[in-house]
């Protein structure tokens, strides 16, 4: 009957590996991190955004209002001094 399993590494191979994912899940971990800020930055933008929307709709109805409150001039009225 042949033995077709893996050889075990060699404890240097072991702690190696061990390193490895020591790092891997430090760095996992700095991810999450870092992707929890990000989140909470685009949930800050996105109020931002939608605030300054609604700031310049209200503006543009604003200037519309001002707009209907001027007098009709015609083209001949502006030529002439």
């Amino acid at each position: 009957m042949a033995n077709n399993a893996t050889p075990m590494p060699n404890p240097s191979q072991i702690d190696q590996i061990a390193e490895r994912v020591e790092r891997l899940l430090l760095r996992y971990a700095e991810v999450q991190r870092t992707n929890v800020l990000l989140a909470k930055q685009v949930e800050t933008l996105t109020h931002e955004r939608d605030s300054l929307k609604s700031r310049l709709s209200a503006a543009r109805s604003r200037v519309d209002a001002l707009l209907e409150r001027l007098p009709e001039t015609s083209a001949t009225q502006k030529d002439t001094p």
